[in-house]
């Protein structure tokens, strides 16, 4: 097993930015203990890995304006409160019957075909058209 190289938290990349920013009296007054707790709060961020992470900056052509763009992707880690889980749930069952009755329209498509193309009539004289026009597609 491999051991973790332990990094001193004054040289951690979040704190040692951190500190910085700050006059130097102020950061050298951080202990140790407080640095850590630092550490612990904004730098250990499990939910930091994204599957995509798209982050640039764009130029406004003839302005001296920049904007940036954020675009992440990746698993919800976190806990769902009972309004986000009420919303999920909602959203699942709309997207489940959406799903549910495209795939009941093309079925009966598809049985209105085989049953046009086995020349099977269930009202003489009545045709909705789509045989004739599925016939002229090919």
């Amino acid at each position: 097993m491999a051991e973790r190289k332990v990094i001193p938290k004054q040289q951690a990349p979040e704190i040692k930015n951190i500190l910085e920013r700050m006059p130097e009296d102020v950061a050298s007054s951080f202990t140790p203990k407080q640095l850590e707790h630092l550490h612990a709060a904004l730098g250990v961020r499990s939910w930091k890995k994204h599957s995509i992470d798209l982050r640039s900056t764009l130029s406004i052509p003839l302005t001296h304006v920049r904007i940036y763009y954020v675009f992440l992707i990746g698993k919800n880690r976190r806990e769902l409160s009972r309004r986000e889980a009420k919303i999920s749930a909602f959203t699942s069952a709309f997207v489940l019957s959406i799903f549910l009755t495209f795939s009941a329209l093309v079925g009966l498509l598809l049985l209105y075909l085989l049953k046009s193309a086995l020349g099977i009539n269930l009202f003489d004289g009545f045709s909705l058209g789509i045989w004739s026009w599925f016939k002229g597609q090919f």
